[in-house]
């Protein structure tokens, strides 16, 4: 009787749980049983393996085989055993001493010619497999950079399972054939799922250098809810007629957030490797990503979710970036009203038949749509055309607690002819406001020191009263905007939270009566005699 086991990660969400994988050799007829739990994609497994080892010029043994994926209580999917199962195979045919298999972890899968393919999701299996306490991993050669961001682990990247079995038995490794010049390495095909293109507005969007906020003709008002969004983490509702800049804004917002930390890249990679959407030569996600989902999309595509074990959906994709939704009402009710809870979270928890998966949802939401149908609607002017009630209704369509989930509420005015044609007079760009909100950030981290909290807008109400409260008499016309019904009491706390970054902004050690103005102005539309201009509140 030959026996061997070796490791693999079983992904739940992005988090990885340690499977041992165990190969019993007995004698009697040659067949060969998966248990453990396994999906159709993995029971497949047993075809692909047994081809690997042929081909790669082993033997296969003619006995009694079963594989059996330990803990069998957690639902296992996917093609990334297959290398482990084919090592274990090999280790109890004693092709490989099991005594070498017994602390590797192994993420893979094998073509039928022996070749090693990556498979999604090797970052969050190496980061469970350095937590489980093992110190090597075998991965696919392609995938070895983005395992490698993991420290206190070593890795080898492998191209083929011929390539393994001469390390693992102290063989000369044998080269591999290279590929025809010119043409893609076709391995590098199983980093990417089809369908997450950068059409589909789902990917991990790098955000373009060549937009400059420079570029956006006027919109003052617009101009610092985008910084005060940037500095302090807090959502925005962009409200206005059709070629404004709405959207224009909104692309130029990922370039003014500070880069992201090594603790946050990981997160962020750990997401999209999960999903498909890591680059290949990208292995390190270390800007905001942005994602803009069209508003066709369902929920789950926004929340996450699918058939069987539920998948990252936008909220999870643009974690630590910019959630962007433009056309806002034209998203259906029910996947808006999916956002509150993520917006409160910080996280998602999705509960299928198959497993309860929670997905990492610390976003930047900005929101973006039309006064009316046709988009004219102005206090302003009379161009619209749309009947008072339409005009409720398609409003009506944003709810009011998700609404109240918002910190910062613009109207953004039609651009005029002198703005779009004056010369000499474009705003600040965005390495110039970038600037300003990476010293709020530090400000508000040296302050936050010590605390589960990154950002103003995760510090709880309770905390900011208690704690960090604003100087004597800044709250009192907020106070009596809550009296008045016009606040509610979450939305009291987002004004201080406001008032926080816009005091971090400006440099004051905690805020005063002029920046919870200016907060309270971006909150509710209702100008307060305050500039709307950073610079000008120094």
């Amino acid at each position: 009787m030959g026996f061997a086991r070796t490791c693999a990660v079983a992904l739940v969400g992005v988090e990885g749980v340690v499977v041992e994988v165990q190969a019993d050799l007995e004698p009697g007829v040659a067949a060969f049983t998966l248990v453990g739990l396994p999906d159709k994609s993995l029971t497949e497994s047993k075809d692909r393996v047994r081809a690997a080892v042929v081909n790669s010029g082993s033997a296969w043994p003619q006995k009694k085989l079963t594989v059996g994926l330990s803990p069998a209580s957690v639902p296992k999917g996917g093609s990334g055993f297959d290398l482990a199962v084919a090592c274990a195979v090999l280790g109890a045919a004693e092709r490989i001493d099991p005594r070498v298999l017994s602390d590797i972890v192994m993420i893979g899968e094998l073509g039928l010619d022996g070749r090693v393919r990556p498979v999604r999701g090797v970052l969050p299996a190496v980061l469970a497999a350095a937590d489980a306490g093992y110190e090597q991993v075998v991965v696919p050669e392609c995938a070895a950079a983005e395992a490698s961001l993991v420290p206190g682990i070593s890795v080898l990247g492998v191209r083929s399972l011929r390539q393994l079995i001469a390390v693992l038995t102290d063989e000369p490794v044998p080269e591999e054939d290279p590929d025809e010049q010119g043409r893609p390495d076709p391995l590098m095909a199983g980093l990417r799922m089809p369908g997450t293109g950068t059409a589909t507005g789902m990917h991990a969007a790098q955000h373009d250098h060549g937009h400059d906020l420079a570029d956006v003709v006027g919109q003052h008002s617009a101009r610092t809810a985008v910084e005060v969004a940037a500095a302090g983490g807090h959502h925005l509702f962009l409200e206005g007629p059709p070629g404004a800049g709405k959207t224009m804004l909104a692309e130029r917002l990922p370039a003014v957030l500070p880069r992201l930390t090594k603790g946050e890249s990981l997160e962020v990679t750990a997401v999209h490797s999960v999903a498909g959407l890591l680059p290949p030569g990208k292995p390190l996600v270390d800007i905001a990503p942005y994602c803009a989902p069209h508003h066709s999309a369902t929920m789950q595509a926004l929340v996450g979710g699918g058939q069987g074990i539920a998948r990252p959906g936008a909220v999870s994709l643009a974690h630590r970036g910019v959630l962007f939704l433009d056309e806002t009402p034209e998203f259906s009710s029910r996947a808006l009203d999916a956002l509150r809870q993520p917006l409160e979270a910080g996280h998602v928890v999705i509960a299928r038949s198959a497993g309860v998966v929670r997905f990492p949802a610390r976003f930047l939401m900005v929101l973006a749509a039309n006064p009316c149908p046709c988009g004219r609607f102005s206090q302003r002017d009379d161009l619209c055309e749309c009947p008072p009630s339409m005009i409720r209704r398609y409003q009506a369509r944003l709810s009011g607690p998700l609404l109240d989930r918002v910190d910062l509420r613009v109207e953004v005015d039609r651009v005029t002819r002198t703005e779009l044609t004056e010369r000499g007079t474009r705003g600040e760009s965005t390495e110039t406001v970038a600037d300003r909100v990476r010293a709020a950030r530090e400000r508000a981290s040296v302050r936050l020191a010590g605390t589960p909290w990154r950002t103003n807008s995760e510090v709880p109400g309770r905390e900011l009263r208690s704690r960090w409260y604003a100087s004597l008499g800044a709250m009192d016309e907020a106070e009596r905007s809550l009296e008045q019904g016009a606040l509610t009491a979450r939305g009291l706390d987002r004004v201080l939270r406001v008032a926080w970054t816009v005091a971090d902004l400006v440099g004051h050690d905690r805020p005063g009566a002029t920046d919870v103005a200016l907060a309270l102005q971006l909150r509710t539309g209702v100008p307060r005699g305050v500039p709307m201009a950073i610079g000008a509140l120094s």
